[in-house]
């Protein structure tokens, strides 16, 4: 067993824990490998271990991979997690399932555009600052819903609910808290809307755990798999 493989497989065994106290199926919950700055073999090896969705913050390094992957292997989810800058919108529509952090009109005005122009649909997570910090992207709560209300009427965008970033360096009680803030903003949103909003993204190496206990279905982990993030 290599590596990666071993540290999936210890990955899993927290999930699948942190599912049971939680009482929640562990197929309640994905894994999304963050695989920024991971080597293509790397990736590879994550997938003959089992892992299928990969998420990417870089437009350009996800074109390259995802159009690099062998066509002996079977393709994984791509998935877009990081801050999308609007003229990069091309790099990352041919091969992403699913992109977690539409944070601005602007975005998903010139997102509507360039799929209706692909007759494509693509589901998007609305993300939400509920950390209140500058450094991180995101909608203010308070701004959410009148940001999903847009989105949900914009063509080619399907909503299927929202994100959000722990704060770093913060103890337990203050990072549950912006978990539950997300998820009382689905629940906020599937009344207004009358949408499923099934979605929550949140949680990564050292609180997703935390994250499945306040009700993620999609988890963002890189480094506990991969270790430190090289530059």
């Amino acid at each position: 067993m290599t590596e990666t493989a071993q540290r999936l497989a210890a990955l899993e065994t927290r999930i699948a824990a942190a599912c049971l106290r939680a009482g929640r199926p562990r197929e309640a919950v994905q894994l999304v490998l963050v695989s920024k700055t991971v080597a293509l073999e790397t990736l590879l090896a994550a997938h003959t271990a089992g892992a299928r969705i990969f998420g990417e913050n870089k437009a350009q390094e996800l074109k390259q991979k995802a159009s690099q992957w062998p066509a002996s292997a079977a393709a994984p989810e791509w998935h877009f997690i990081g801050h999308l800058q609007s003229n990069k919108i091309k790099d990352v529509l041919p091969w992403i399932r699913l992109l977690h952090s539409l944070d601005r009109p602007s975005l998903a005005e010139k997102l509507s555009q360039a799929l209706q122009q692909r007759g494509q649909t693509l589901p998007v997570l609305v993300q939400v600052n509920t950390s209140a910090e500058s450094s991180k992207s995101g909608v203010p709560p308070a701004e959410a819903l009148g940001f999903m209300q847009q989105v949900s009427q914009l063509p080619g965008l399907s909503l299927q609910g929202l994100m959000t970033i722990g704060p770093l360096g913060t103890d337990e009680a203050t990072t549950r808290q912006c978990f539950r803030q997300l998820r009382q903003l689905q629940q906020a949103g599937r009344e207004a809307l009358n949408l499923p909003l099934n979605s929550l993204s949140m949680g990564m190496s050292g609180d997703f755990e935390w994250a499945i206990e306040e009700g993620a279905t999609l988890i963002r982990v890189g480094s506990a798999v991969f270790g430190p993030r090289q530059p």
